[in-house]
């Protein structure tokens, strides 16, 4: 049996929903950094550890520092494909990319960065456990 390829980027897809978007029908900024919140959930999930998961094993990776550059602005209606990939894999820290473009024409709409430290449910930094490390370092890029 051959073994999967590992994941290198998901691409996940979402519409602009009326709620999404400012009183001049363009989507609010902060709505770009919850896009990416998705894209890096269904990136663990496809790569074999769903959020849940982590979670149960007593682990957390809240966001440390986030970045986002707003090249064009997405509209209500408008289907955009978040493009999520772990960039980075230390000790105790992750780092995801992103883009955000728009479906009907490929216009690339926004990029970013969130890095996230490991900690425990005492919050203290902790080390990424192995079983982690095992399965996300094939998804590295």
């Amino acid at each position: 049996m051959n073994e999967p390829a590992p994941l290198r980027k998901s691409l996940t897809r979402y519409r602009v929903i009326y709620g999404d978007t400012d009183q001049m029908g363009v989507v609010y900024y902060a709505n770009y950094l919850r896009w990416f919140e998705r894209g890096r959930s269904e990136f663990l999930r496809e790569a074999g550890v769903p959020y849940s998961e982590i979670e149960s094993r007593g682990f957390h990776f809240p966001v440390v520092q986030a970045s986002c550059r707003y090249l064009q602005s997405a509209r209500y209606d408008d289907v955009v494909e978040i493009e999520t990939a772990l960039v980075e894999l230390g000790r105790a820290t992750l780092k995801f990319a992103y883009r955000i473009a728009r479906a009907s024409d490929g216009a690339l709409l926004a990029r970013g960065e969130t890095e996230h430290a490991c900690i425990d449910n005492a919050g203290r930094v902790a080390r990424i456990p192995p079983i982690l490390t095992a399965v996300l370092r094939p998804a590295a890029g």
